[in-house]
């Protein structure tokens, strides 16, 4: 049988690291000594973050289920709640992720527009507010690809976009 007497109070965040389990099971069997639980879940939250999303998530549900409705429990879900960045970090990261990849699109289409109208610029082809501005307005990479290819050639900007 499992209690306070032959676990150990894991507060060392290495060896949380090292035995996470071990780690869960410290906090649910300390979790009626006030002298010492804050700590055990303190670094076993902190070891938490450097596993992956999955063994993450099952190890602070079983420490939730473990410390029960308590005051230990209340504590965990409260710690939890506080600091829940690590087991949004994958969302989070996507979201970052498609936000620079949107951005990089984005920086892109400007890119290929400006090189557009310097190539209209360097070709002396008058460049009419609302040739300029549909050429700066337009997010379509291939559409600003066969605009660049049009502009070789093109005579009027009419030419681009026929």
């Amino acid at each position: 049988m499992f209690g306070p007497d032959n676990v150990p109070a894991v507060v060392d965040l290495e060896t949380a690291i090292k035995d996470i389990p071990l780690a869960t099971l410290s906090a649910i069997t300390h979790a009626a000594d006030d002298s010492v639980i804050g700590d055990i879940m303190s670094t076993l939250a902190t070891a938490l973050r450097g596993i992956d999303k999955p063994d993450r998530v099952i190890f602070a549900e079983l420490t939730a289920l473990g410390l029960g409705k308590g005051p230990a429990g209340q504590t965990w879900r409260q710690l939890m709640t506080v600091d829940t960045s690590f087991f949004r970090s994958e969302f989070w990261e996507e979201v970052r992720a498609e936000g620079e990849a949107k951005g990089e699109a984005k920086g892109e289409a400007k890119g290929e527009a400006k090189s557009i109208l310097r190539l209209l610029e360097l070709r002396g082809i008058a460049v009419p507010d609302d040739a300029r501005d549909r050429i700066a307005a337009c997010t379509d990479l291939d559409q600003l690809g066969a605009w660049f290819d049009r502009a070789l050639e093109a005579d009027t900007t009419e030419d681009l976009f026929t």
